[in-house]
């Protein structure tokens, strides 16, 4: 089994930062991909961004350059971070793993935390 432990969110002023934590726990699986998304009130979840087990990285249009994703490999951890938070971000993140159980191959299945607010406020 795999769980998703978030932690990082609250409440922010407008201008100010953010650091997300999702750590992987668990074991029989291998990350393909780990990445954040959120759903704000009225609206449908959406991708924040992801990172593929190569390093490769991809954000959604109204965070580029504002939010950068990372990740420790050795501890199964994901991490989002922004300086230069908006009103807009408010919403409720979500982190994502997509991994391969053992002996499944090429089988994925995804996984999901159980949600972190985060509220900017002017």
């Amino acid at each position: 089994q795999v769980q998703l432990v978030e932690s990082g969110g609250g409440l922010v002023q407008a201008g100010g930062s953010l650091r997300l934590s999702c750590t992987a726990s668990g074991s029989g699986f291998s990350i393909v991909t780990m990445g954040w998304y959120r759903q704000a009130p009225g609206k449908q979840r959406e991708l924040v961004a992801r990172i593929t087990s190569g390093g490769s990285t991809n954000y959604t249009d109204s965070v580029k350059g504002r939010f950068t994703i990372s990740r420790d490999n050795a501890k199964k951890t994901v991490y989002l971070q922004s300086n230069s938070l908006k009103l807009e971000d408010t919403a409720v993140y979500y982190c994502n793993l997509r991994a391969v159980p053992s002996g499944t191959w090429p089988r994925t299945l995804d996984y999901w935390g159980q949600g972190t607010q985060v509220t900017v406020s002017s």
